[in-house]
């Protein structure tokens, strides 16, 4: 495993982060034993960066015990993360606190991020509400190390909260699609500026990179002549910037910790090609043409009050112009079934305050709707769906 040092507290982090809101699941509940399993190979690989939150369902719970069990807590640090929209008194920080503290089976936590940051007057109202006494109070004691925030907003925005407070660390979303998206290249140069460490979430856009690529797109990664995954393509992109610390993967296949350990391995900074580079780009302009709608399926959005379920809706809205032919058609009227499908949407707006993305996502159910909720399509669901339990 490659390490790379935060500055301002001289931490060694692993370049590969374990992401953990995507645990294996079996019978739609963590599972437990492959859980502990996935987690304890990382560690023994080298991986000591583990990011979870309070929103989160049962991930702190499952770590924590996993971490306590084996005792591995010495050996790692727990990142997790202060839920904004729940914050509305000084109390409330402490609540959660302790309860996140309890969940964790630990007395601190390394770092300690507000999540989902996207306005600075979100940072204006926390700050008016005591956070600055709260973690200045918390350090003291120890019970929290390290502080931070984690991103989706605009690059301004970005840059106001950077330079209102002496962060440790922060995390914005990057990867070879989003690199002027959000804070992008220009907010990781300001951060680093600042001697801020900075962490990359969605380095394959919540999987998109490796399971929705065009086929035009894999065959540039096929024909390269480096033969390497498409995960493996998009991980290297983002550790060949020497400015980013830890790139969080959200691992819960086997086989997916394996290959993302070992290329995390064999990584290192500036040591892409421009040849490498030029295929990337090639890629990125062929997954650009194809995308509808800019979701990375992180489900924030969620739950919707009309029961409306909107990932799965830009998911198969997306897959439809991506891969064409009926299936992800058939796919969306199974998955949706009438009960969430993208035309029960009110227009409440609940939804749209918070996407970390800021989709339109009103506007785009819309366009789900009129390519994806045809009578004769659900017709055709049903029937294949008769076929197929009958």
């Amino acid at each position: 495993m490659k390490y790379r040092k935060i500055e301002k507290n001289k931490d060694k982090l692993s370049v590969l982060g374990y992401g953990c809101m995507r645990f294996p699941k079996k019978n739609r509940v963590i599972d437990y034993e492959k859980t502990e399993k996935q987690i304890i190979t990382a560690i023994e690989k080298g991986v000591n960066y583990f990011d979870t939150a309070y929103l989160y369902p049962k991930s702190e719970e499952t770590l924590g015990k996993i971490l306590k069990s084996n005792n591995c807590r010495e050996k790692v640090k727990i990142a997790t993360k202060m839920p904004v929209q729940a914050i509305k008194t000084r109390e409330k920080m402490d609540e959660i606190l302790e309860n996140q503290l309890k969940r964790l089976k630990t007395d601190y936590i390394d770092y300690y991020l507000i999540h989902n940051l996207i306005k600075f007057e979100e940072w204006e109202n926390l700050k008016n509400l005591g956070i600055l006494d709260f973690i200045n109070s918390e350090k003291k004691k120890g019970r929290l190390i390290n502080f931070g925030f984690s991103f989706h907003g605009n690059l301004h925005e970005f840059k106001k909260i950077i330079d209102d407070y002496n962060w440790e660390v922060c995390m914005i979303q990057y990867n070879y699609i989003d690199e002027h998206y959000q804070a992008g290249n220009e907010g990781l140069d300001y951060a680093v500026s600042k001697n801020i460490g900075v962490i990359a979430m969605e380095p394959l856009r919540g999987g998109m990179l490796v399971e929705k690529l065009p086929k035009k797109a894999k065959k540039i990664i096929e024909n390269f002549n480096v033969k390497r995954s498409p995960g493996e393509w998009g991980l290297r992109w983002v550790w060949d910037s020497p400015d980013i610390k830890v790139v969080l993967s959200g691992m819960n296949d086997d086989k997916i910790i394996e290959e993302n350990i070992n290329a995390a391995s064999e990584s290192s900074p500036n040591s892409l090609s421009l040849e490498e580079k030029q295929m990337l780009e090639k890629v990125k302009e062929e997954f650009k043409s194809k995308i509808k709608v800019e979701c990375t399926n992180c489900a924030y959005c969620m739950p919707c009050p009309q029961g409306v379920d909107i990932p799965t809706c830009f998911s198969s809205y997306n897959d439809k112009s991506i891969f064409g032919g009926f299936k992800p058609q058939v796919m969306y009227v199974n998955a949706t079934e009438d009960k969430s499908a993208a035309y029960k949407c009110t227009q409440c707006g609940v939804c749209e305050k918070k996407c970390p993305q800021e989709i339109p996502i009103i506007e785009e159910l819309k366009n789900v709707s009129k390519s994806m909720d045809k009578w004769y399509y659900r017709l055709l669901g049903k029937i294949v769906k008769l076929i197929i339990y009958r």
